[in-house]
């Protein structure tokens, strides 16, 4: 014979089942991974599928940055760094901006290196919008829908309620400056603009973002005297449609009310290191960009000393390593373009820069495929 298992004893210093906050239990995993994992998941079942999931180009890192970051490696810069960034990228980064993007009022003190450009992002949002006080309104988002995956959810966490502003592939999935002067309400704190645009591969024109920018002016004056622009603009360098790419901090009215977040992942091909920065003009830009150097030092602490060399490196001495690869993009955009529009009841608009296309697949939602995986599964 043998003794029976013993029963378990509830222990009471251990919760059961365990209590877990709701801003995480109420908060949707990434639809990015989503997508990555069913992907992956129809692989493994001998459905042929591409995943078109994650958006990191497949091109390798420059050999400047790699080279710049080795050797700080051997001189052993692996020390912790100052929370803001270190000064030489701070100062560069400042530089770039005035003199490329045209931003005004800006020096190293503007500027924070954060640790990627989501972190950036997450860090803003949080600086900007508060959690509500009980029966108040909470602040509010303006996100022009399509959008990347987590703008939303990054304003939820931080207490804001996002108000979509809802796009067509007729009108390139942008906004017009009538929708955006009805959405805008007392309560509204941020409008995101991203532009060329993840996931859609469009962008504004200057003259567009202009009206967008004398809107948010009107309002600020106004309604809105706490709405700010924050500005994504993560693949400015990956553009090759008919408009010429802009900053919308560059433009009087709003260079105050604009935070500026960028960094070197996607046109330089430097996902992995985890770089990013978020920028923002004088007095106000100084006051948020403290504000975000504060909350970083609460959580990531700073960038990695090799890492910003590498970056660093990428800025100054990588221009054709960028070309040759906005250059394959182009002829990419092109091709996916052609084939997208070939499809019956397919409607994409031309992607215009970053390494996206956004097809309306709304005609098939519903039908299944000979090999019987129905469009719509979760």
């Amino acid at each position: 014979t043998t003794n029976p298992t013993p029963a378990r004893v509830k222990d009471p210093l251990i919760p059961s089942p365990m209590h877990l906050s709701s801003r995480v239990t109420g908060l949707k995993p990434s639809a990015t991974l989503a997508v990555a994992n069913l992907a992956a998941s129809l692989k493994r079942r001998g459905v042929p599928v591409l995943s078109f999931a994650a958006g990191e180009p497949d091109f390798d890192s420059p050999q400047a940055a790699k080279d710049a970051a080795a050797q700080a490696l051997a001189n052993n810069d692996t020390r912790y760094l100052p929370t803001a960034g270190d000064p030489a990228s701070r100062q560069l980064v400042a530089q770039i901006l005035t003199r490329d993007n045209h931003i005004p009022d800006l020096t190293p003190d503007h500027v924070a290196i954060t640790t990627g450009v989501k972190m950036a992002l997450y860090l803003t949002f949080q600086a900007l919008f508060d959690h509500p006080a009980p029966a108040q309104e909470p602040d509010e988002l303006l996100l022009p829908v399509p959008a990347w995956v987590s703008f939303a959810p990054m304003a939820q966490l931080a207490g804001a309620r996002v108000v979509p502003l809802p796009t067509t592939p007729e009108s390139d999935f942008k906004i017009t400056p009538a929708q955006l002067k009805a959405a805008i309400s007392p309560r509204a704190r941020a409008l995101v603009i991203n532009s060329p645009s993840n996931p859609c591969g469009t962008m504004y024109s200057p003259d567009e973002l202009g009206a967008l920018a004398a809107v948010v002016a009107d309002a600020a004056a106004t309604t809105a005297p706490n709405l700010v622009v924050v500005a994504d603009e993560l693949y400015q360098k990956i553009v090759f449609g008919p408009h010429r790419f802009m900053s919308i901090g560059s433009i009087p009215g709003i260079a105050q009310r604009t935070l500026t977040v960028n960094g070197p992942a996607k046109a330089y091909a430097m996902t992995g290191w985890r770089l990013g920065w978020v920028s923002g003009s004088g007095d106000f830009g100084k006051a948020a960009i403290d504000a975000i150097v504060k909350l970083q030092g609460q959580t990531t602490t700073a960038v990695t000393g090799f890492s910003a060399a590498g970056m660093r490196a990428a800025l100054t001495s990588s221009h054709d390593d960028v070309e040759r690869m906005r250059l394959a993009f182009a002829r990419r955009a092109q091709l996916i373009h052609r084939l997208l529009s070939d499809i019956p009841g397919l409607r994409v608009p031309r992607p215009d820069g970053a390494f996206y296309a956004f097809p309306d697949i709304s005609h098939y939602l519903g039908k299944s495929t000979r090999a019987g995986l129905r469009l719509d599964t979760p």
